[in-house]
């Protein structure tokens, strides 16, 4: 753990709709310990260096009740997109409990992502906030297998603690669902994944699933990746090389097909899929429950 200075914690998002409505985004660390083969956070563009060593901001909750009691209009706060707002040392220092804190006090609403069950700890924040404005919480689940978890997510909760955290979430009345991306090609990318993630998810109580059948990799974050590669899958790294060459964009050759599986099982348990679709009911909703409170 170590601290780095920031003059700025908010950021406003040029196009709200773009990523589940976030209308601004913050991060109160940078780095992560789940040491996911796949983060594209690593790379170069972010200027992260020392991606896996986790470093919170200094004087961030200060400087975020600043930034928040200046705005004139309210919106929602996207949380966790660059590094998990969950990461092993918020049990302790409590930073994301502080900026949830500040969020209901100022009456924004929160949008998070994370890999990890440590969330629950927040419900109380989260239903106090969805009483002045919108709440919906991301859980990422990239595989339904345990084993595989543990492989390409090695130290963020095991898929099956995931669920359960959505299970207790969703029964307190929260809008939850998951991110099933990346998925990996010759790795997770198959049609077994796909249903099973999203009959759990069901199971579980999520109101939607979003899909990305596919990676991306780029400069130090591919170098890394195709080195995880040849330690857990010898030969693959090769394969990945003659399909994809050094493309950006490296799509799950079955893409076509996982999409259309998940728009199946989607509407077979009646979960929505469409980011659109999310974003219209998770703020419609919002606003109907703070009505009747009202």
């Amino acid at each position: 753990m170590k601290t780095i200075s920031t003059k700025t914690i908010l950021s406003k998002n040029k196009y709200p709709n773009f990523w589940f409505g976030n209308d601004f985004s913050m991060n109160l660390y940078r780095g992560c310990h789940h040491g996911c083969i796949y983060c594209d956070s690593r790379s170069e563009c972010y200027q992260n260096d020392g991606f896996d060593t986790v470093k919170v901001k200094e004087n961030a909750l200060n400087i975020l009740k600043l930034e928040l009691s200046k705005k004139r209009t309210k919106g929602v706060v996207g949380m966790g997109a660059m590094s998990d707002s969950y990461n092993a040392f918020e049990k302790d220092l409590e930073v994301t409990r502080g900026a949830l804190k500040l969020l209901r006090d100022y009456h924004f609403g929160v949008s998070l992502e994370t890999k990890s069950d440590l969330i629950v700890r927040d419900i109380d924040l989260f239903k106090e906030i969805q009483k002045y404005n919108d709440v919906i919480i991301k859980m990422t689940i990239t595989t339904f297998d345990d084993e595989l978890s543990c492989i390409i997510e090695p130290n963020a909760s095991l898929s099956s603690k995931r669920f359960e955290a959505i299970k207790k979430l969703s029964d307190e009345g929260l809008f939850c669902g998951v991110l099933l991306h990346p998925v990996l090609p010759f790795i997770n990318d198959t049609e077994e994944n796909v249903i099973q993630i999203v009959r759990k998810s069901y199971e579980s109580g999520a109101r939607f699933v979003h899909g990305y059948f596919g990676v991306t990799l780029r400069d130090r974050q591919r170098t890394y990746y195709l080195k995880k590669l040849d330690q857990y899958y010898p030969g693959l790294k090769e394969r990945y090389l003659k399909t994809y060459g050094y493309r950006y964009e490296c799509l799950s050759v079955h893409h076509k097909k996982l999409e259309n599986i998940l728009k199946r099982e989607c509407q077979k348990y009646g979960l929505l899929y469409k980011m659109s679709d999310i974003i219209k009911a998770y703020k419609y909703e919002n606003t109907v429950e703070q009505l009747s409170l009202f």
